[in-house]
């Protein structure tokens, strides 16, 4: 990440260092951390694939010893919306894996797990329609137009048009949706793929109105979870089919954590003290089945105890996540984590 894509980047102009580098310790909001890890994300990824060749192997949901533990009639339900609507929304409380299932969602519709026709990003408050489609940047004697990543994104699919690819967007309802899509709000409605065309705002005379190719799906992730984030608009939501996740301490969890070395009737205290804790969320008017806590937050690997490796897990992860949840409440946190802990 150079000096200068720094001091190009939006929503970076009022960065500490980027206006006085005279020292060794400089202050960053948050907004602006997370600016700047999503640049260093989005490098990660292209130096990735530019650098390292891909396996690409073929591939069956079915089959996959690494699949989520949703069943295959509710992976068939959610491909049959993304055919259909072109747009999807995976939304669901923390820890449901909305990110992990929308890149096997993919893998499932190509067949294979060809990474290359796959592109992520995650949205934020500064994230514009110049970063996104299309804008004016300067060079180093003018200013020039700058197509962003889902411009050149659409390019290639449009390029391999018998190839499927996606786009998914983590956190899709943390960005400014009408201002971030622009004209393109209209283009990415399934009718109109590939045979709507219009001229970008910042698009030359002479260039050919733009559209978005048919192959091309997009699929965001939304943490219902999230309170500080405005309702979604309906221009969003006439636009994309939402499918709702929910936690799954079902029979495949119990079957994952087993074939971790977790002790059967550790597995089943576990699952039953999640979804006692579960129950009483969304029974909670001010919480709701939006807040419940996922299976993810427990498929992570275990190298020693099982009961410390829980313990952990409970203070450092499910703990900080009660608190917000019941920020008014300290006692009846303290509560709940002492009965996981019991």
């Amino acid at each position: 990440m150079s000096w200068d894509e720094l001091k190009e980047t939006k929503g970076l102009e009022e960065c500490e260092v980027l206006n006085n580098n005279q020292g060794s310790l400089f202050r960053l909001t948050a907004e602006e951390f997370d600016i700047i890890r999503d640049l260093i994300d989005e490098k990660n990824i292209i130096t990735e694939k530019e650098t390292e060749e891909i396996e690409i192997k073929p591939y069956s949901f079915s089959a996959d010893p690494d699949k989520p533990f949703l069943e295959e009639q509710e992976i068939k339900e959610i491909i049959h919306s993304l055919e259909v609507k072109k747009n999807i929304v995976l939304q669901g409380p923390p820890g449901v894996g909305k990110t992990f299932i929308a890149k096997k969602i993919a893998y499932e519709m190509m067949k294979k797990t060809d990474d290359t026709k796959i592109r992520m990003i995650q949205f934020h408050q500064s994230y514009s329609y110049e970063d996104f489609i299309q804008g004016i940047r300067p060079s180093e004697k003018s200013f020039k137009v700058k197509n962003g990543i889902f411009y050149d994104f659409c390019k290639k699919a449009k390029s391999e048009a018998n190839q499927k690819f996606f786009f998914i967007i983590d956190e899709i309802n943390r960005g400014n949706l009408s201002k971030i899509f622009g004209e393109l709000m209209m283009l990415i409605e399934s009718d109109k793929r590939g045979k709507y065309k219009v001229p970008l705002t910042y698009s030359e005379k002479d260039d050919a109105p733009f559209s978005v190719p048919e192959n091309l799906y997009l699929i965001g992730t939304m943490n219902t979870a999230d309170r500080s984030l405005a309702i979604v608009d309906y221009a969003l939501r006439r636009r994309f089919r939402f499918i709702t996740l929910e936690p799954k301490f079902n029979n495949r969890f119990k079957d994952f954590l087993g074939s971790n070395g977790f002790s059967k009737d550790f597995i089943e205290e576990i699952s039953s003290k999640i979804k006692s804790l579960n129950n009483k969320i969304k029974s909670d008017k001010n919480l709701g089945s939006g807040f419940l806590i996922g299976h993810s937050f427990f498929c992570s690997p275990n190298n020693g105890d099982e009961r410390e490796w829980f313990e952990n897990i409970v203070k450092f992860e499910i703990k900080p996540l009660l608190e917000e949840y019941w920020f008014d409440d300290s006692e009846k946190v303290e509560n709940e984590i002492n009965l996981l802990l019991s």
